[in-house]
């Protein structure tokens, strides 16, 4: 058990540092899969989300990708939606009911998100028309094209206070306040950061240029994953001899994805993103499938699924990234000769 949380934070670090999502809504299922009461699951997915959050954070500060104001302005609704969702668990416990409810809603959110992603991407519909440059600086940042829906809320709520974010992006401070509400419901319930369901929502309802959406989600879940930390830790819902060898290979995985994502094009990789989401969906209605059957066989397959789906995709991001750089290398000796 300690070998596989050790390679499964590294899995996921990898992933939240590029994706700026991708950590405990693979860990809380995961969790659960392996029969640990849900308090527990969802505490530890956010006492684990915090840690790397942190870590992948450092990084993308020194690329200038994190919108402060934006994180800040955020970081007052999810504190209230994060106690909304920690107290609706803990009901739900009290009724024996916690543990079927998060994983229908697990397999409701990542089936979802993962269509519209994987979807984008086949479409190559990702509002820059093009791949994504994470090192853009802020005179580059308004080359990204706001998507659609992001302009048609833009134009339609214009509640007093306006705020204007990075990437010449100006915003009703209640659009941002709305979504950073929904997500902290989402983080304190799922045990997630709510990075898979905020950094989207960043992108297609306040307008966020992606590289400055992937940077400031993860800032804004250092504040989210600690606060949710500290709550579920209050009611022993935080078990270190998970989160700790969780955490020790998310350190590493968190830098390494983080620094992937100055040389990797993510529209590249973003169609295995949603694949992933989509198995992920899969995975944990298989579990519960199993669990209700008590069918040990559809339960271990379940937990095979959202480790292996992580895993492909993983691997995924460090293959473009060690390709992208033998190009780059190539490109550079043709140019000296």
């Amino acid at each position: 058990m300690l070998a596989l949380f050790v390679g499964f934070g590294l899995v996921v670090g990898v992933l939240f540092g590029f994706f700026g999502m991708g950590g405990s809504f693979l860990v809380t299922p995961a969790l659960l899969m392996l029969d640990y009461p849900a308090p527990v699951a969802v505490g530890s997915g956010m006492a684990f989300v915090f840690g790397t959050a942190v870590i992948a954070t450092l990084k993308h500060h020194d690329l200038g990708q994190v919108d402060y104001k934006l994180g800040v302005i955020m970081i007052t609704g999810t504190t209230i939606g994060i106690e909304a969702g920690r107290a609706s668990v803990y009901y739900l416990e009290s009724m024996g009911l916690a543990g079927g409810v998060i994983s229908v809603a697990y397999v409701v959110l990542l089936g979802g998100v993962g269509a519209m992603v994987t979807r984008d991407a086949l479409k190559g519909d990702d509002g820059d028309g093009g791949g994504v440059d994470h090192e853009a600086a802020d005179k580059d940042l308004d080359e990204y094209e706001i998507p659609e829906v992001a302009k048609k809320i833009q134009r339609t709520v214009r509640i007093p206070p306006m705020v204007t974010l990075r990437g010449d992006v100006r915003v009703s401070a209640w659009v941002i306040t709305a979504v950073a509400f929904a997500t902290g419901v989402l983080s304190g319930f799922l045990g997630v950061g709510g990075g898979f369901i905020r950094m989207p929502a960043m992108i297609y309802a306040i307008g966020v240029p992606v590289p400055v959406a992937v940077g400031t989600d993860l800032f804004e879940i250092v504040f989210s994953g600690g606060l949710g930390s500290y709550l579920y830790g209050q009611g022993g819902g935080v078990d270190l001899g998970i989160v700790a060898p969780l955490l020790f290979g998310s350190a590493l995985g968190a830098r390494v994805g983080s620094a992937a994502t100055a040389v990797v094009d993510s529209d590249e990789i973003k169609v295995y993103f949603g694949g992933m989401l989509l198995v992920g969906s899969i995975a944990v209605g298989i579990g519960e499938v199993g669990s209700f059957l008590g069918n040990s066989t559809l339960e271990l397959l379940g937990l095979v699924l959202v480790i292996g789906a992580a895993v492909v995709v993983a691997f995924a991001v460090l293959y473009t990234t060690v390709t992208s750089l033998r190009v780059t290398r190539r490109q550079q000796t043709s140019a000296a000769d």
